[in-house]
């Protein structure tokens, strides 16, 4: 069976988008791009896999075949629309490889996108506590950051006041993502300004500020995938060692929700996969839809022992220049979370940092990534495992 290579991509900027008015102009702004990124045309293109998570952020469901208004000449392809919560990206490029290794076709297309400024704040919360387990944590206060407020809550209980790795993890972030260019947030707030509870950094959910919690953002960013031979004579290409998705419980009462058990497995599945260890990787981007969700996915990528994730932001561990880069992308922390375009927004940076294309971002050593993005807290989980330069 052929291994899938991501060989191009495209990426919007992510913010509060009032030039794109729906889901659709943002979809556009990414396909074609991608396509012509890769060095084919669009005629070549075999299937479109595009990932949505709208749930009430756009009155246009069944967004798949919204592509064809972009790229019309893939009229007649299979174009698929995935939905795995805050991993719909990375839903859409399962499906996508697995389209390529199986033989199906050449050349596929992935498209992640949202639109989450139209609607109001209010609004934005509900729509996502639709991620949790609507039974049991349906009555949250404050929406998804209520959720990982008494993640945060529990952490601490069990392993003592972690204010001060939040911060570094939230002040890390936003300096990182001074250098993207298509960050929402670029300006470098500094560790002081995210320890301190003040008037522009309140509490939002039990210990976590508004620093600790990502961005409310509208984006898109796309790739195209094709299988290893086609890929070796492209001009870049990055080769998938591993990609895994474990689901876990939906309700967090069901599980230790500090370990993110989930999280763990995947982690050890892609490393078995592909032959590698957490030492290997160059760097890693991960989830910090919440900066707890960072300290926490630490542990399970076993970086650290249990409980003891704030050394490694403490410490300078997961600095550019530390032991293991984390998020040098800003992560969703400074660069956005728009749902959808989440998990493809990290495999595209991925794959710049692994061709030396990263801009100002660009890590000296960029050989091995992982990528790590999940749905919900902790319940579906991705890993991937990436390489450049084959």
């Amino acid at each position: 069976m052929t291994e899938a290579c991501i060989i191009g991509w495209a990426h919007s900027p992510f913010g509060k988008l009032e030039d794109a008015p729906d889901i659709e102009t943002l979809i556009g702004r990414v396909a074609r791009a991608a396509i012509e990124d890769a060095g084919i045309t669009p005629e070549e293109v075999d299937a479109g896999f595009v990932g949505v998570y709208g749930e009430g952020f756009t009155p246009q469901g069944f967004p798949s075949s919204l592509v064809l208004q972009h790229v019309p000449e893939m009229r007649f392809r299979p174009i698929t629309r995935f939905e795995n919560a805050c991993a719909t990206g990375s839903a859409a490029i399962h499906g996508a490889r697995d389209f390529i290794r199986a033989g199906r076709g050449r050349f596929a297309l992935v498209v992640g996108a949202e639109k989450m400024t139209a609607v109001s704040g209010q609004r934005v919360g509900e729509i996502l506590l639709t991620a949790s387990h609507n039974r049991t944590e349906g009555e949250i206060q404050g929406g998804f950051a209520g959720v990982f407020g008494r993640i945060a809550e529990a952490y601490f209980q069990r392993h003592g006041d972690q204010s001060d790795a939040l911060a570094a993890i939230a002040a890390k972030n936003h300096r990182n993502g001074v250098d993207n260019p298509w960050a929402q947030m670029r300006k470098d707030l500094g560790y002081a300004f995210c320890r301190a509870e003040s008037e522009k950094n309140p509490f939002v959910a039990g210990p976590l500020k508004r620093t600790d919690c990502s961005l409310v953002s509208d984006g898109a960013a796309a790739l195209v995938i094709t299988d290893e031979e086609t890929a070796r004579a492209m001009a870049k290409s990055v080769r998938f060692r591993a990609a895994v998705q474990v689901n876990d419980l939906l309700p967090i009462a069901g599980r230790d929700i500090i370990r993110f058990e989930g999280a763990r497995e995947a982690w050890r599945r892609a490393h078995a996969e592909a032959g590698s260890s957490l030492a290997d990787l160059s760097f890693v981007e991960t989830h910090d839809c919440f900066t707890v969700a960072e300290l926490i996915e630490y542990e399970a990528m076993g970086l650290t022992p249990e409980g003891q994730g704030a050394r490694a932001a403490l410490e300078g561990w997961t600095a550019p220049d530390g032991r293991l880069p984390v998020n040098r992308s800003g992560g969703l922390k400074a660069k956005g979370h728009p749902i959808g375009a989440t998990g493809v927004s990290m495999h595209v940076l991925a794959a710049m940092q692994l061709t030396g294309n990263a801009g100002a971002m660009q890590l000296p050593r960029a050989d091995l990534a992982g990528v790590f993005n999940m749905g919900g807290a902790a319940v579906a989980n991705y890993v991937s495992i990436l390489e450049g330069g084959f």
